[in-house]
């Protein structure tokens, strides 16, 4: 009789931590996705969207094996739109994660509100100085890169190939800014002159007057989306480019703009953290799959730090065996556990931004004639870490 009682009581038992375990594993993480669909960072935006959405196909909608929910929602690179949103997630949808924003006028207007709610925010593009360095946060993870990074690869390769007389352009926004004072900083001399462009614009004559004016060796330039596109074709038909030479930012250089301009884009150089043409495994198979998923196009920098911010994720839910209720080890399980990056190996700095490679491009066509950034040999920069790191107080 004790015996039996015994078996039913185990029994009961075991069902009950099965029900338990399955019940754990089946209430979906929940992740919020704020993107750029409409307005100024439309294109960028799409394809942020499209490396995020072949991540979770990859992984069959999960998290760690963990089922997850991505909750996506357009907020138009509009800073209070984004702060509405983003609060709607926390209250109502009680989100685990987040990430999306392609601006970072958009990025610090939302951190606040979910450093205050203890989500993580990897950032698949915004990497603004001011949270890498004095304001930087154990809750924000500069998945992509930091703002500064990329252009002060750019103002290496000005400089090594003896430019003395530099314009640098960019719109008036952190991310410009950052932009103009990254290229500055490994330039390492004073530039001919700043100028500074509406977060938007598209008629570009008073900015192509004055470059005809002062009559620079080159110019540096950051425009991202429709900016870039309407830019780089209204310098061309200006004949601009027979006595300047045109040094762009990877994000006016890359596919998405490649696919608009075409084959005036022949011959531009730009730094960058990614490549498509990058030789790892991660990489490989991201760049096939994304292929056969989006009609054949090359992923651009903005999709492949997407697609790793979802990577990154997997990884540390993974590690966590798909508990999140210890936000502190979260942020910890984010920062260390270890992914296949498409860039390759990358780690975390103290100030929780990627150290890594920066390589050098240039536009021209690939083994079937298609117009696309093709990796050049050696690297700009080394494991480069940020320069804003020193400013943040986390160790």
């Amino acid at each position: 009789m004790f015996a039996s009682s015994s078996r039913s009581l185990v029994a009961a038992v075991v069902l009950g931590s099965l029900a338990t375990l399955t019940q754990a594993q089946t209430t979906p993480i929940k992740v919020g996705v704020a993107l750029d669909i409409s307005g100024p960072f439309a294109a960028p935006g799409a394809d942020v969207r499209d490396g995020i959405n072949l991540a979770v196909k990859l992984l069959d909608g999960k998290l760690g094996g963990v089922p997850a929910q991505f909750i996506q929602a357009d907020m138009a690179g509009n800073p209070e739109q984004a702060r509405q949103l983003v609060d709607r997630m926390v209250q109502r949808d009680k989100i685990d994660l987040f990430t999306g924003p392609v601006a970072s006028n958009v990025a610090l207007a939302v951190g606040p509100a979910l450093f205050a709610a203890k989500v993580p925010y990897l950032s698949p593009n915004a990497g603004p100085s001011q949270f890498a360095g004095a304001q930087c946060n154990p809750y924000f993870f500069g998945t992509s890169y930091q703002n500064d990074a990329m252009h002060e690869a750019a103002g290496q390769y000005a400089a090594s190939k003896g430019y003395r007389k530099v314009v640098a352009l960019a719109p008036n926004y952190p991310a410009g800014k950052d932009a103009i004072h990254g290229f500055k900083r490994l330039y390492k001399q004073p530039v001919a002159d700043e100028i500074y462009t509406k977060v938007g614009q598209l008629d570009f004559a008073a900015e192509l007057a004055q470059l005809r004016a002062l009559k620079p060796d080159a110019i540096y330039i950051f425009q991202p989306g429709g900016m870039g596109i309407n830019f780089i074709k209204q310098f061309m038909a200006a004949g601009l480019s027979k006595d300047i030479a045109l040094i762009s930012s990877p994000f006016t250089a890359d596919e998405d703009i490649i696919a608009a301009v075409g084959a005036p884009m022949l011959g531009l150089f730009n730094p960058s953290s990614y490549a498509h043409d990058l030789d790892n495994p991660a990489n490989k198979r991201f760049v096939t799959e994304y292929r056969k998923a989006y009609d054949g196009r090359y992923p651009s920098l903005y999709a492949a730090f997407a697609y790793d911010v979802v990577m990154n994720m997997d990884a540390a839910v993974k590690t966590l065996g798909g508990k999140l209720g210890d936000r502190a080890a979260v942020v910890k399980a984010i920062k260390t556990a270890s992914f296949d990056s498409v860039r390759g190996p990358v780690k975390y700095g103290s100030n929780q931004f990627l150290v890594q490679d920066y390589y050098l491009r240039q536009v021209g066509k690939d083994a079937s004639g298609r117009i696309t950034n093709l990796l050049q040999p050696g690297k700009l920069l080394t494991a480069h870490q940020d320069s804003f790191v020193a400013q943040c107080a986390m160790k």
